[in-house]
């Protein structure tokens, strides 16, 4: 299974935005998405574990700092990295996000 991991300040705040983007993948249908969130600090840890399934990080808005730290431990495995765009956040349109994931997904090496 494919996973897109959204990661933030704590893992929790983003439990409306995995939810509303859960419902976008459903939407569509065809292949099944793992969408989760965890806390930044937790992003190498799942790494290691998962970096032969995930395809895509997502970073919070709250979390932008740690955008090139997460570049540098995702670019062993060829997973993007972006920070996602505050009013899509703020907002929780799971179905934008949700776009710019599998975009992002298509780049991975």
């Amino acid at each position: 299974m494919k996973r897109i991991l959204l990661a933030c300040s704590a893992g929790m705040s983003t439990s409306m935005v995995v939810s509303k983007m859960k419902k976008a993948a459903d939407a569509l249908g065809g292949e099944e998405y793992y969408i989760y969130a965890i806390p930044e600090g937790a992003i190498e840890e799942e790494l290691q574990a998962h970096h032969d399934e995930v395809v895509v990080i997502m970073l919070g808005p709250q979390v932008r700092f740690a955008k090139r730290a997460t570049e540098k431990r995702a670019a062993p495995y060829g997973i993007p990295v972006d920070v996602m765009d505050v009013k899509l956040y703020g907002t929780a349109d799971g179905e934008k996000l949700l776009e710019k994931a599998l975009q992002l997904a298509s780049q991975r090496q």
